[in-house]
């Protein structure tokens, strides 16, 4: 390279042992956060050549200027700390910390495509050989095809001839040019005036780097046949026209797929590399355009151009060049340094820029590490403004992360988000405020949660939610027939979830949650109509009053604002509650599956050898008449017109079906007549096919094969496509599998009681007011289960942006409480398994991501229309009984245990468990295992397990009556866990008591009064010696 790259280096070897010239192979940037916290010592050296410029430049008056604080009390001290911080930081983070502004708006994300000056032939063209939108992506060798997405590896030398490339080349910055030409004739006119290149080779330059650009979609230019045999001009400049740049985007760059995979506000940088024979020193430039234009055919895509990087060199170096392109292209998709591309106002804030990204890399020995070694980009990267929120102050006054290169201490570690749950469950202290704000809350949205259901997604999470829900109405409605001897049963079970359910989808706060029945709520029927048996009660009218007066407590609940009392919810109580949930769906699934073997049970009798032996007959009764007809039966009565003379003994009974014998009375005999085909082992391979093909197609959206439109598409209907394929399965082996059998006419279980009940007429007119006190049970139960399961929905990691309403959800579980009540019809609340399975089937993910990145997650797709059509398709699923009745219950059952095991899906306590079965060495990198030691985790996970086993066997009893009152209970132990657990634990196995946060906050501002007592006391004392 030049005399200056050159004395960069040999000034870098006198720094440095000779083995740093081998390859320094260095990693992505990561936060400061998340390194060892340490302090940093600067080589002077390298800094001594711009210290004075950089030391100029900060004596400037408009670097120091700052915000006044929002609290005078503190004005002292936080000018006190921020001199302190100023003393400790370095000079490129101080200046980083004056551009980087919190309140500038986001800079765009940048497409970077590296171009190599190639020589074919006489003829010299632009090649594209390497691209980034995240990660980098290589021309293979070859030209065919794109390499894998990877992590950009960089040698620690190219970053540093980087940095002096920047220090003695070029520098433009909002540069007026809407044209190639024009831009590199202002580069050059530049460099001719500052004396970096003499006049004679402008128009050679100029020719370079105006060569047409062959991009990875193009075939190669070769000369035509009539130039075959012509002499290359001696005169550049005379042939400047032939293969130059076009000036506007061609067809490829128009239809380029790539596009998809950036997003519509890019901007593109180029860097263009190359090695010709005409220079005696490297010729640099940095340009970073006023306005993003398009510059023809220079992109691989028609994005505009803001960033241009240039370094031709004298031949010899080409490998030295493309090193020092790839540091470019990589520092210019870094979040960071792009930013202070976007904002740097001279030289030294890129420099500044270099610096701050050196002192993040990780170098990686090279002696240890195979610099051949493609690394995969990781599936979660941290976020940007993490890194940036080094150059701000935090509420502390400290630097955030390690920007000072000071030592923090363990006080200062980063500590996880606080529990809050937002300004829903905020104490109004009005008569219905919290119902009126969420009242408020939720009217701008009314449009959006139609509209916004309209999506092909949206059908898949319709006939999964339906699937689940006809299923869990049949269940609990057949066991709610068994417990109250069919006053309430399968007709009234469907006709209240879909009444119930529509209402609440429609007008509820949260439309996301499912209502359904519950196991807690079916043990409380069942005693209640054992205890009106009992006593002589009329149980339809007793459960009228329990329901009216069970929906005017929760009226109350919600017009005093107790819902306010969930924030006391912390992760414990939450994890314990759907852990439960999910493992009784589980269970559930699990022990309807083996009932299939009851009914169906296997031939363990049937023995291969002794298949000569097996047969069966029809051996005709000793007397025959009329009278021993199995009229019963429904076999062909209709062909026998005169039972009387029909001529028994001229019947030949071994011919005769299984049926047929049995209806003429005969009687089977042999060791074959109890044969059962294997129904059981094919019930079996239905649930668990079922759900294992629903879990393989759910994954397949992270699989290789396939386009990703294609994947999504099967991972978003990977339920249905699992019963139909079943279904199909079942059909084709015409066995006599349990089916679904749904009720074909809209009338009551039991034939003595209509669809509405009466208040009065049969029961004491004391009992109305006797039935508040297992109201009371009732109103606990929903309380719990319908607000616990609304937290869970609500999470902050499902990203819901249109705000929760918990008052207006159990408005409105009240009011339905007492219209089921009236007609008959189960009670609902929040079913917390389905209500997530909702969850989960409307997840949205980034469509343009860059290649390599994983998909973002986005949200969920809110709106009520996937809630209001499950119910619509539940309450008609009367008139699709023809239908219905061809899937197989082992199906649906396998759906159940899908439920069960995917709810369990992103809970710590679940994580937390699997800990116990795996060594050390080979356990997850949770971020609760650096902080907290692994002997305290195991601890909290046992207290939870132990907690959870005593629900199970609560409910699992008659005592499952109270089972809300322990869900009140686990508050209670979370309560106790604050004697045997620090704050710090539970900070990262669970969450913060609200006033535990208070308490701590407290503290905190102590601890500043104490530090800023103690300054200003040693300030006195220094200035009493001074005296």
């Amino acid at each position: 390279m030049d005399h200056d790259l050159h004395g960069s280096r040999r000034s870098h070897r006198s720094r440095h042992n000779e083995e740093e010239d081998e390859s320094v192979y260095i990693g992505v940037p990561v936060p400061r956060s998340y390194r060892r916290k340490r302090r940093h010592r600067r080589h002077t050296s390298r800094h001594s050549h711009d210290r004075d410029s950089r030391e100029r430049h900060h004596n400037r008056p408009e670097h120091h200027d700052r915000e006044d604080p929002c609290d005078p009390d503190e004005g002292e001290q936080d000018s006190n700390e921020l001199s302190d911080i100023n003393s400790i930081m370095s000079p490129a983070a101080e200046r980083l910390r004056h551009i980087l502004r919190e309140e500038d708006e986001p800079t765009p994300t940048l497409f970077t495509e590296m171009d190599t000056l190639q020589h074919e032939g006489g003829e010299m063209e632009w090649k594209e050989s390497a691209r980034w939108v995240k990660f980098e992506e290589k021309v293979e060798e070859g030209g065919e095809r794109w390499s894998k997405p990877h992590v950009s590896t960089l040698s620690l030398h190219s970053l540093f001839e980087l940095r002096t490339c920047l220090q003695t080349g070029c520098i433009m910055l909002d540069l007026e040019g809407y044209s190639l030409p024009q831009i590199v004739d202002d580069i050059i006119e530049k460099q001719v005036q500052e004396g970096l290149i003499a006049p004679e080779i402008r128009e050679k330059i100029s020719f370079v780097l105006l060569r047409k650009h062959r991009h990875q979609t193009k075939k190669p230019i070769h000369r035509s046949l009539a130039d075959i045999g012509k002499p290359s001009p001696s005169n550049p400049s005379q042939c400047r026209s032939m293969n130059d740049i076009s000036v506007t985007p061609s067809t490829d760059q128009l239809k380029n797929k790539f596009m998809k995979k950036i997003p519509r506000d890019a901007e593109a940088s180029n860097v263009l590399i190359g090695e010709v024979d005409f220079l005696d020193k490297p010729f640099v430039a940095f340009v970073r355009l006023a306005q993003a234009a398009t510059l023809g055919g220079l992109t691989e895509v028609p994005v505009p151009t803001r960033f241009l990087f240039v370094l031709l060199g004298p031949n010899g170096k080409a490998k030295s060049y493309n090193e020092i392109g790839r540091a470019m292209a990589t520092l210019m998709v870094d979040d960071l340094f792009s930013d202070v591309a976007y904002k740097a106002r001279d030289r030294e804030d890129l420099i500044a820029g270099i610096d701050e990204f050196l002192d993040e890399v990780i170098v990686l020995p090279p002696g240890e590490w195979d610099p051949k070694i493609r690394i995969e980009p990781p599936k979660k990267l941290p976020s940007a403004e993490m890194r940036k929120s080094v150059f701000s102050l935090n509420e502390l006054g400290q630097p955030n992360g390690n920007a000072g290169g000071g030592a923090a201490s363990a006080e200062d570690e980063e500590m996880p988000a606080p529990h809050e749950l937002g300004e829903e469950l905020k104490f109004t202290g009005r008569f219905c405020g919290g119902l009126w704000l969420d009242i408020k809350r939720k009217v701008p949205w009314v449009f959006s949660d139609f509209y916004e259901g309209f999506h092909i997604q949206s059908v898949s999470a319709v006939l999964f939610i339906y699937l689940g829900c006809i299923t869990n109405a049949i269940t609990f409605g057949g066991l709610l027939g068994d417990a109250t001897d069919n006053y309430q049963g399968v007709m009234e079970s469907f006709l209240g979830t879909a009444l119930a359910g529509m209402v609440f989808c429609l007008f509820g706060g949260q439309p996301l949650i499912i209502l359904s029945s519950t196991g807690p709520i079916l043990i409380f029927e069942k005693l209640l109509y054992e205890f009106s048996i009992n006593n002589n009660i009329d149980y339809m009218e007793i459960r009228l009053w329990v329901g009216l007066h069970s929906c005017l407590q929760c009226l109350i609940l919600v017009a005093t604002d107790a819902s306010y009392i969930i924030k006391y919810m912390t992760r414990f109580t939450e994890e314990g509650f759907s852990s439960l949930i999910s493992f009784i769906f589980i269970s559930d699934a699990l022990k309807k599956m083996m009932s299939v073997f009851n009914y169906y049970p296997i031939n363990r009798d049937f023995k291969p050898d002794y298949i000569t032996s097996y047969r069966c007959d029809c051996q005709p009764p000793d007397q025959v008449s009329p009278l021993v007809l199995n009229t019963s039966s429904p076999l062909g009565l209709e062909n026998f017109s005169d039972y009387s003379m029909f001529n028994f003994s001229a019947l030949d009974w071994n011919q005769l079906s299984k049926k047929e014998c049995l209806w003429f009375g005969g009687s089977l005999v042999g060791k074959s007549c109890k044969y059962i085909p294997d129904l059981a082992m094919l019930s079996f391979i239905l649930f668990f096919g079922t759900y294992s093909m629903t879990i393989s197609l759910k994954k397949f959206k992270a699989s290789r094969y396939f386009p990703t439109k294609c994947r999504t598409f099967i991972a978003d209907f990977a339920i249905i496509v699992s019963i139909l394929v079943f279904c199909a399965l079942d059909y084709v082996m015409s066995l006599d599998t349990p089916k679904l059998h749904v009720p074909t006419q809209i009338k009551p279980t039991r034939p003595d009681r209509g669809w509405i009940v009466m208040p009065f007429g049969k029961n004491p007119w004391w009992m109305c007011l006797a039935s508040f006190v297992p109201a009371l049970l009732v109103t606990i139960l929903i309380f719990m289960d319908q607000q616990i399961t609304a937290v869970i929905v609500n999470r902050k990691e499902n990203k819901l942006k249109k705000g929760c309403g918990y008052h207006l959800d159990l408005f409105w579980v009240g009011i339905l409480m007492a219209v089921c009540s009236f007609m008959g019809l189960p009670w609902y609340v929040a079913a917390t398994v389905i209500s997530i399975a909702h969850i989960d089937s409307l997840k949205m993910e980034s469509e343009s991501s860059a290649p390599g990145e994983q998909p973002q997650f986005l949200g969920v797709r809110e709106q009520r229309l996937t809630g209001v059509l499950v119910f619509v398709l539940t309450g008609v699923s009367v008139f699709l009984a023809p239908v219905l009745q061809y899937i197989p219950m082992p199906v649906l059952y396998g759906v159940f245990l899908y439920m069960g095991v995917a709810s369990l899906h992103g809970i710590q306590f679940w994580e937390r468990m699997k800990l116990f079965l795996m060594p050390a060495k080979h356990q997850p990198d949770f971020v609760f295992l650096r902080h907290v030691p692994l002997r305290r985790v195991h601890l909290f996970t046992l207290v939870q397990i132990t907690c959870l086993a005593v629900l199970w066997i609560l409910k699992s009893t008659v005592a499952a009556i109270i089972f809300p009152v322990m869900i009140l209970g686990l508050m209670v132990v979370r309560k106790m866990l604050d004697l045997i657990f620090s704050q710090h634990d539970l900070a990262w196995l669970d969450d913060i008591l609200p006033d535990k946060d208070k308490k701590r906050k407290e503290d905190e501002k102590k601890k500043k009064e104490k530090k800023k007592a103690r300054k200003s006391e040693e300030h006195n004392n220094s200035d009493e010696e001074c005296c």
